[in-house]
């Protein structure tokens, strides 16, 4: 059996405080989880957004402060566990060596997406700007799952038919007949069913980990739930999920 950290879309935008980083790498370190999956958008990359292109919200946005911007939360995010891991190979100690895996998200897929508008950027931006596998994550396309140990784990999921996400934790189970762990959707939504054989079968939606408000969202929408995920126990699809609050990470290892 192994144990999965999930870590929810962070949106990261320049200027913003990243302390909570801090707490989810030094949460890492105390438990250390075999698995640590990014599940998408953990870059925001304001700059190439198109729902609020031409507004007074838009002006000063810069693509080089958001690649500039990923690049500083990523790395605060895995310095715990950087600093763990070198500690414990000093003291010729157990190793700990966990998977990075990170599913790309659309608001990464921006780029993906303003290249292929104009040809002319090809050779000015990319993907590989952010920075994820020169960290040393597993990246995953946009849309594109993993299994990890029976667990399904995307971005988001889609119907089969179109690219839009399925809406619910109970479609989920419905379309993919397995336990999945999905971010998108701000909050966290949880379903449950069985497998054939009788087995728990688990489908988990956990989009929100980050201190800031959306612009786009309403004051009653921006109080959903934001934290991380840690699947305790995972095998062949089962485990023991467990929610972990913000509030409470800021408590445990804030300043």
């Amino acid at each position: 059996m192994t144990k999965h950290f999930v870590l929810p879309d962070c949106q990261v935008k320049p200027g913003q405080d990243l302390s909570h980083l801090t707490w989810a790498g030094k949460y890492c370190v105390k438990h250390k989880p075999d698995v640590i999956v990014c599940i998408g958008d953990f870059a925001d990359l304001p700059s190439l957004s198109s729902y609020d292109t031409g507004t007074k919200s838009f002006e000063g946005r810069s693509y080089k402060q958001d690649i500039a911007a990923t690049h500083k939360a990523m790395d605060t995010f895995l310095a715990p566990i950087r600093r763990e891991q070198a500690r414990l190979a000093k003291g010729k100690r157990k190793r700990w060596n966990p998977r990075f895996v990170l599913t790309l998200g659309n608001h990464e897929d921006r780029i993906t997406r303003v290249v292929n508008h104009d040809r002319k950027l090809e050779d000015l931006m990319s993907l590989e700007d952010l920075g994820y596998e020169d960290r040393g994550w597993e990246v995953i396309p946009f849309l594109e799952q993993i299994i990890i140990d029976g667990v399904f784990y995307c971005h988001y999921a889609t119907p089969g038919n179109s690219s839009r996400a399925i809406s619910s934790a109970r479609q989920l189970l419905i379309k993919k007949h397995m336990s999945c762990v999905v971010g998108h959707k701000q909050g966290r939504e949880v379903s449950y069913d069985k497998y054939g054989d009788g087995r728990p079968m688990v489908a988990i939606m956990a989009g929100s980990y980050y201190q800031h408000d959306e612009g786009y969202q309403s004051f009653q929408d921006n109080q959903n739930w934001r934290g991380v995920v840690m699947l305790h126990e995972v095998n062949n699809g089962t485990f023991d999920e467990m929610f972990v609050s913000i509030n409470y990470l800021k408590d445990k290892y804030g300043s």
